[in-house]
């Protein structure tokens, strides 16, 4: 069964998948060798960590105007050239040993994704047949969770074994191969109508969807102070290398998957509320049970395997539901709060790798886990706050 659903769809919509699958994995990889990384620069892990931080805030601020911008080029122009600029971003990085430069290739590497991620969701909507646009838009986003049970694991072994500058000259080479997907099967398909700006920000005029896109920022905040920086944590926790740390995030990734799965089929069944509420409980007490094994280390790794697990797999619930709840509180606005919640993400995504640092270098990784959850119970009080605003 599994090869027959495979045959059945087509080369272009498993190319989308592989682009996100590759941009995902570029910018999630630096938490598999931020030690090493940092080392090699001599810089702390938590100015390592803003490597994360720098590609997500770039992300953040260009996916909403690249997509104005670009909104009349062809697609599979815009997406084969904004993919090259990828690959060479990635492939000097593989070359450089100052801090300042890599730090600048990480933002033209985030404006490559911003250029191609929102195009590739719209493709995958506009190229559906009719009734399974969920359904390839799904596989397009099952990119992010892939490069996190995949990916990021390759990329943590490359790296232990060939240096961190082989994990960008991985980045670039999956870049590539994306590149030549796209070009290959991707049929030529009519731009979106521009957008104004100003009409892709209006839903922020409510406080409503405001408070529902802080939310938003807050959960993606929340997970990952504690994704970014693992790496220190698990090895100051368990004395985790980088091979076991591989392992771990093929674990974490798997795991990943089905949590988001089961959060989608949560919010479907018992309400966005209810299944928002179970996750952020959920991941509350793993955290929890993280600050408790700090002061039982060294922790063995197999016994916080099961820990990590669920941890993952409360971290992916989370936003199904999440978003649901977003666009109940947006109502009519909903496609334009949808097409700010990618921003809102990379915003989460680069705050948390500040907070992040700014706790690893006051207090020690033993403190990620607790601010974290208080970030994620924040998250929870504001979707509160959202549904009883006017």
């Amino acid at each position: 069964m599994p090869v027959a659903v495979r045959q059945r769809l087509p080369t272009w919509l498993l190319a989308l998948a592989f682009t996100t699958f590759a941009f995902a994995t570029d910018d999630y990889i630096i938490a598999g060798v931020l030690p090493a990384i940092s080392a090699d620069l001599g810089v702390s892990e938590a100015a390592g960590g803003q490597f994360v931080t720098v590609f997500s805030i770039a992300f953040a601020l260009a996916a909403p105007v690249a997509s104005v911008v670009t909104a009349t080029w062809p697609r599979r122009g815009l997406l084969t050239g904004a993919l090259a600029l990828f690959v060479v971003a990635n492939w000097v990085a593989a070359f450089t040993s100052s801090y300042a430069l890599l730090m600048g290739l990480r933002v033209l590497a985030a404006v490559a994704a911003a250029a191609v991620v929102p195009a590739a969701y719209a493709i995958a909507t506009t190229l559906a047949p009719e009734g399974r646009q969920g359904r390839y838009l799904t596989l397009v986003m099952g990119g992010l969770t892939g490069s996190l049970a995949l990916g990021v694991p390759i990329g943590t072994w490359v790296g232990g074994a060939f240096g961190w500058q082989a994990t960008f000259g991985l980045g670039g080479a999956l870049g590539l191969v994306a590149l030549v997907a796209i070009r290959r099967t991707l049929p030529e398909t009519p731009p979106a109508p521009a957008m104004p700006i100003r009409d892709r920000l209006a839903p922020l005029a409510g406080p409503r969807v405001l408070l529902g896109l802080l939310g938003i920022v807050a959960i993606v905040l929340g997970s990952m102070m504690v994704l970014t920086y693992l790496a220190p944590l698990l090895r100051d926790l368990a004395g985790v290398g980088s091979v076991e740390l591989g392992w771990v995030f093929v674990l974490a990734g798997l795991a990943g998957f089905a949590g988001g799965q089961f959060g989608g089929r949560a919010a479907d069944r018992w309400g966005s509320d209810r299944a928002l509420i179970i996750g952020v409980v959920g991941f509350a007490a793993a955290m929890a049970v993280f600050s408790a094994c700090w002061f039982l280390r060294p922790v063995p790794l197999l016994a916080l395997l099961p820990l990590l697990v669920f941890w993952a797999a409360v971290s992916w619930w989370i936003p199904p539901p999440a978003q649901t709840r977003l666009l109940a509180l947006a109502g009519p606005a909903g496609p334009q709060a949808l097409a700010l919640n990618s921003s809102a993400v990379y915003v989460g995504v680069s705050a948390g790798g500040a907070a992040g640092g700014l706790v690893l270098d006051g207090h020690g990784s033993g403190w990620l886990p607790a601010v974290s959850a208080g970030v994620e119970l924040v998250a929870l009080a504001l979707f509160w706050l959202a549904g009883r605003v006017k």
